[in-house]
């Protein structure tokens, strides 16, 4: 089993920064690509950014977080951040990281086994 816990999130303001952080322990030699998404009020669980393994050098991004967001990681240290700049109001939502078994990104939740508990992410106007 695969544990996930993403910390980071917080209060801030339009045009503010966040870096989240998501740390992996268990079976984390299970833990190859990861990937961010998110989930506002009253809407669907959507893809954020994702890395491979082991380099990270393969990266993909939802066009809404394009150009603000990137997604990296410490294999070293087990964790996958995600830095957020200009943020924007739209951005508020919960946060989850994820993780999945095979070396090659992907954007699609379902093709995730593993998820952290969320992190609040709110942006104020």
């Amino acid at each position: 089993q695969v544990q996930l816990v993403e910390s980071g999130g917080g209060l801030v303001q339009a045009g503010g920064s966040l870096r989240l952080s998501c740390k992996a322990s268990g079976r984390t030699f299970a833990v190859y690509a990861m990937g961010w998404f998110r989930q506002a009020p009253g809407k669907e669980r959507e893809f954020v950014a994702t890395i491979s393994w082991p380099s990270g050098r393969d990266t993909a991004y939802a066009d809404s977080v394009k150009g603000r967001f990137t997604i990296s990681r410490d294999n070293a240290k087990n964790t996958v951040y995600l830095q957020m700049n200009s943020l924007k109001p739209e951005d508020t939502a919960v946060y989850y990281c994820a993780a999945r078994e095979v070396a090659y990104k992907s954007t699609l939740s379902t093709e995730y086994p593993y998820w952290g508990q969320g992190t609040q992410v709110t942006v104020s106007s």
